[in-house]
C-alpha cells in the first residue's frame, strides 16, 4: 500500500514559505500530477516526498507509516520509493543493464534473481536491444526509459517524477507519454509527477494538484479543473479562455443568470454566494449574427480540422472561439455566450 497522506506540511528557505500548511491525500495506486508555475512549491513538494528534505512543519506518512514531521526523517533509501529525474541520472560508466541493476545488487540480491528481474524491466520498457550499450550511446527518449527501468525493477510502492519530459522534443514527449501511462498501469504503484505543462498533466493523471504561491489552489480530475475551476488562477491556468466580471447575480427558475460583457445570460456554478466572474472557453462561444455582443477577428489559428479565433470585443475583451470555417483578420463577427462557469475570484 502507498496512499500518501500529507497534513499541515510546511517548507521555508532561509525564512521565505517555499510550501504553505498543504493538507492533502493521494490515493494508493493514482496517478498524480502536480502542476503549476515555476517557483509554485511543485518540486519542493515532491523532494519532501522523496526524502531529500526535511519539512519546516506538518507530517507526512506513505502507506501508513510516518515519513517525515519537522524533527524525525525516514532517510530517502528506506522509503520504497523510485525517483526519476529530469536529468535522467544514470551512470556513465554502466551499461543500460547495469544500470538497472545496480540497485538490486545494492540490496544484495541473489545473482539469478538480479538476472530475472532486471531482463523483465528490459523487456517491460522496451530497452532488451539496448541492455549493453553505454548510456552516451542512447537518445534522449531511451535513456528516459532507462530511468524507468530503473525504478521498475525496485518494486517501488510509490515513482516520483521530475519534469522527467522537459528535455525532449515535442514528438519524443507524446511518444513517452504512451511509456509512462502503460508503466503506472503495469506497475500499480502510486505515480507523483511534476510538470508545468497541462497538456502532459491532463493527458496521463488521475487527478491533478494546480498549485501556486506553496498551495494547493484546486485538486482534482482533469475534466473537473477545465469545466469547474474554483479560482481565476486555476481558469486562466488550465485551458485556453478569459476570464470576466458578472454584475447583478441572481437564481432565476432555478438557474442562475447574470450580466457578461453587457449581456443577460445564463452561468453556471457551484457557489451560493460571493460570485464574481465567468471563465470563458471557447465551447462557450457560438458564432452567430445574433450573437450577444459583436466582436473583430484579431488572429487566426489553424489548428488541425478546425480555426481557433481570437478576438476583441466592442469592449476590448480579449475572446477564443472555435470554428471549423475560416474567417479572415478584421471580420466582424456576431456571438453567442452558452451557460459558462462562474466562481469567487478568490
Amino acid at each position: 500500500m502507498a496512499d500518501i497522506e500529507i497534513a499541515s506540511l510546511g517548507k521555508l528557505f532561509a525564512g521565505t514559505p517555499a510550501l504553505q500548511n498543504i493538507t492533502t491525500r493521494f490515493e494508493d495506486g493514482e496517478f498524480i500530477a502536480l502542476l503549476g508555475p515555476s517557483g509554485c512549491g511543485k518540486t519542493t513538494l515532491l523532494r519532501l516526498l522523496a526524502g531529500f528534505e526535511m519539512p519546516s512543519s506538518g507530517r507526512l506518512s506513505i502507506g501508513g507509516r510516518d515519513m517525515a514531521t519537522a524533527t524525525t526523517m525516514v532517510p530517502p533509501e528506506d522509503r520504497n520509493i523510485g525517483f526519476v529525474f529530469q536529468s535522467y541520472a544514470l551512470w556513465p560508466h554502466m551499461s543500460v543493464r547495469r544500470n538497472v541493476s545496480y540497485p538490486l545488487e545494492i540490496r544484495k540480491l541473489t545473482k539469478p534473481e538480479i538476472a530475472d528481474r532486471t531482463e523483465a524491466a528490459l523487456a517491460a520498457t522496451g530497452l532488451t536491444a539496448y541492455a549493453d550499450r553505454m548510456p552516451s550511446d542512447l537518445s534522449g527518449g531511451q535513456r528516459q526509459r532507462v530511468a524507468l527501468a530503473r525504478c521498475l525493477v525496485s518494486d517501488p510502492d510509490a515513482v516520483l517524477l521530475d519534469e522527467p519530459l522537459a528535455n525532449l522534443d515535442v514528438a519524443l514527449r507524446a511518444s513517452m507519454q504512451t511509456v509512462f501511462t502503460d508503466f503506472h498501469k503495469r506497475t500499480g504503484a502510486t505515480m507523483v509527477y511534476v510538470t508545468h505543462d497541462q497538456a502532459e498533466a491532463m493527458a496521463m493523471a488521475d487527478r491533478i494538484a494546480v498549485m501556486d504561491q506553496g498551495r494547493i489552489q484546486q485538486f482534482d480530475t482533469p475534466q473537473t479543473l477545465y469545466e469547474r475551476p474554483k479560482n481565476r488562477f486555476v481558469a486562466e491556468f488550465v485551458g485556453r479562455g478569459t476570464v470576466v466580471p458578472v454584475n447583478a447575480v441572481e437564481h432565476r427558475e432555478s438557474q442562475l443568470h447574470a450580466d457578461v460583457l453587457g449581456t443577460r445570460i445564463a452561468i453556471r456554478s457551484d457557489a451560493t454566494t460571493g460570485i464574481s466572474h465567468v471563465c470563458l472557453r471557447p465551447e462557450n462561444l457560438s458564432i452567430s449574427e445574433t450573437g450577444d455582443l459583436r466582436a473583430k477577428v484579431a488572429r487566426v489559428t489553424y489548428l488541425g480540422g478546425k480555426y481557433l479565433l481570437e478576438t476583441v470585443s466592442a469592449c476590448g475583451t480579449r475572446l477564443l472561439a472555435e470554428t471549423r470555417a475560416k474567417f479572415e483578420v478584421g471580420t466582424q463577427l456576431g456571438l453567442t455566450i452558452t451557460t459558462p462557469w462562474a466562481f469567487s475570484e478568490d
